[in-house]
């Protein structure tokens, strides 16, 4: 596994770090997704794209950045546009904030969870509330809808793209906006 850093320049100092893993894209949007995160991360970002052997005719890549707190939200709605391709973002826990992780899939759409300190989905206490009252009133299994809130079908559909990452080139990206 090999890694590049890029920065910014300039003295801010990074609070919060993750990585973005583009599990499949066709190719003829990999142009506009690099723009899109390009935007997003404040620096030009030349991506090293990958065959994705899952999707036959999709590419794959990954990239590890250092930015300001929220930049993983930030990352995921800049990629919402573009539906045809799995995803995931992480940011890891820091001082005062919560990681998040999202994860996307052309069939499951988007998913957000919080993530402690240990790599752990937080399931916060009102989520579960809600999820209670709704699987009561609607009669619906209460065991399924934990495994949405946690992200299980989109970790299941996710998985094989996962594997195939294993071999992948990394970008470091350091300071982005």
């Amino acid at each position: 596994m090999s890694a590049v850093s890029y920065s910014r320049g300039g003295t801010e100092s990074a609070s919060s770090r993750g990585v973005i893993f583009i599990h499949s894209c066709p190719n003829p949007i990999v142009p506009h997704l690099e723009w899109a995160l390009a935007k997003v991360l404040g620096t030009e970002l030349p991506m090293e794209w990958a065959p994705q052997p899952v999707v036959p005719g999709q590419l794959r890549s990954q990239i590890i950045w250092a930015g300001k707190q929220g930049m993983g939200a930030r990352i995921a709605s800049s990629l919402l546009a573009f539906s045809q391709v799995r995803y995931e973002v992480t940011e890891d826990p820091s001082a005062g904030h919560e990681g998040e992780r999202f994860a996307a899939t052309p069939d499951l759409g988007l998913f957000r969870a919080s993530i402690g300190a240990h790599g752990d989905v937080m399931v916060h206490e009102d989520r579960l509330r809600s999820l209670l009252v709704q699987s009561t009133a609607t009669g619906e299994s209460v065991a399924e809808d934990i495994r949405r809130l946690i992200g299980q079908p989109w970790d299941e559909e996710l998985e094989a793209f996962r594997i195939a990452h294993s071999d992948s080139k990394i970008r470091v990206l350091h300071n982005v906006s």
